[in-house]
This record gives C-alpha cells, sequence and structure tokens, in this order.
C-alpha cells in the first residue's frame, strides 16, 4: 500500500545527500536539491554528469541503485516504493525517448492511467475523460484523432513529446521530471510543448526540467536552475545562471570545482 503524504509535512520534493550507481560506477555523489510545489527547477550540466541518472532514480528505474541519502515527496520517502506507486503519488517522468506501444491505443492508454491514478474505488467517467481530453488537445493544437493512434507507434521525435506532455495533462501530477523533454523539437514544436507545460504551472504543482539549452528555458522560465557536474550540484542561482551558460559554456562551473 502507498504511504500517505504526512500531516503538515511541507509540499516539496525533496533530495538529500543522494548517491546512486550502475553496477560499480557511482554517477551521483550527493545530490541534495529541495523542490516545493508551485516551483520549477531547471537543472543543467555536462553530458554524462549525472542529470538523466537523477531523474530515472527520482521515477524508480531498478537499473540504477541507491547506495545513500532519501527522496522525499512531500515528507514520504519513496526510494522502497516501486515506479508505479510514486506514480500514484504524483510523480511524472517525461521520458528523453518515449517507448513505443504497439497495440495500445493513447485513448485507452490514458482512461487506463488516469484510473489508476485515483485508484480504487473511484470511477473516471467518460464525460470527464472526454472533457479533460478536448481542453488537451487544444492546448497541444493536435486534432482528436491522435488518440485512436497506437501509444508512439511510428511517431515523430516531436509527435513523442507532444504526447508525454499529453499525458502530464490528463494526470494532474504533483511533481515532473521533465528529462530533456525538447532535445530534437523543432521551434514550432518547442512553444507547443512549452505551451502545455505552463498551462499546469500553479501552486499545485512542482518540478524539475532536465536540460542543455537555454532556448527551452526562454519559453519555460525556471524559478531556479542548478548544474550539475560529477554527480553533485556545483551551483543554484536564477534564470540568469542559465543564460550565462549559453554564453559562456561549462568550462568556467569545471574551474570553479576543480573538474
Amino acid at each position: 500500500m502507498t504511504d500517505k503524504p504526512q500531516q503538515n509535512a511541507p509540499h516539496q520534493l525533496e533530495i538529500r545527500n543522494l548517491y546512486a550507481s550502475v553496477g560499480d560506477l557511482p554517477i551521483l555523489k550527493g545530490i541534495d536539491l529541495v523542490v516545493p510545489r508551485g516551483e520549477l527547477h531547471a537543472v543543467m550540466g555536462p553530458n554524462g554528469n549525472g542529470k538523466s541518472t537523477l531523474a530515472k532514480v527520482i521515477a524508480g528505474d531498478p537499473e540504477y541503485t541507491v547506495t545513500e541519502g532519501e527522496v522525499l515527496v512531500d515528507g514520504v520517502s519513496i526510494l522502497e516504493m516501486e515506479p508505479d506507486e510514486r506514480a500514484r503519488l504524483g510523480v511524472f517522468l517525461a521520458f528523453q525517448y518515449p517507448v513505443e506501444i504497439p497495440g495500445v491505443t493513447i485513448a485507452n492508454f490514458l482512461r487506463l492511467a488516469m484510473q489508476s491514478r485515483k485508484g480504487a474505488g473511484e470511477e473516471v467517467s467518460f464525460t470527464e475523460f472526454y472533457s479533460k481530453l478536448q481542453a488537451a488537445l487544444k492546448t497541444l493544437e493536435w486534432d482528436e484523432s491522435i488518440v485512436e493512434r497506437y501509444l508512439n507507434a511510428g511517431f515523430s521525435g516531436g509527435e513523442k513529446k507532444r504526447n508525454e506532455i499529453l499525458q502530464m495533462l490528463m494526470l494532474d501530477p504533483t511533481y515532473i521530471i521533465m528529462d530533456e523533454t525538447d532535445s530534437g523539437l523543432d521551434v514550432d514544436a518547442l512553444k507547443i510543448v512549452s505551451r502545455g507545460v505552463n498551462s499546469m504551472r500553479g501552486p499545485n504543482l512542482g518540478g524539475l526540467i532536465i536540460t542543455h539549452y537555454q532556448r527551452l528555458l526562454d519559453y519555460i522560465i525556471p524559478d531556479k536552475v542548478h548544474i550539475i557536474v560529477e554527480g553533485r550540484v556545483v551551483q543554484s542561482g536564477g534564470p540568469e545562471l542559465a543564460k550565462r551558460l549559453d554564453v559562456e559554456g561549462y568550462d568556467w562551473v569545471k574551474e570553479l570545482v576543480g573538474a
């Protein structure tokens, strides 16, 4: 059974001194982050320094082993939970490379996912589902016929990313983890995806936006920016930090930490 958020616990995603590895290879080396609901934080850093690992550890990818630390959602430790339990608690991971599932339509997938999110004893009515679907499709400028296609099967990269945001809009997560969602998107697709995320912003949503590039953050302006180098958060600041990286690259950060 999924633990419930503790009474009077802060509404935040909290990562405490997190260490994680793949096999014998350590990747995360003491990550500390706090993301309150109502804020979106950007996570940036050079390739191979732990950004995507952080996303997958939060979501519960079994390939990664947590060797120390905690991940708390509204005061509840989630590291012992299965991925589906974390999802029911409100954690949503938008993949860098969304998988294709031939034979399962988007409509059926979304209906089942919404039902699972609500849990036993609460039915998702057709009226509720269809009304929400129409609103989400309008936000993403997508024709309703798209939901009769199989999940991501034959989709372009931009369509797959838009479909991730569609799922996000339908499931009402409390914490989103976007793992390089902007990868491979053209400007038009980037604007549409960003519009979908921005439409969800508010006091009940927190999240991490993992990206290499400032361009996404021109459309989804983060409340804070964190830079990860060699598995640790080495610098945090406001949106201006991402703009500095765009101009100067990461050399100055590496020099700062002696990397």
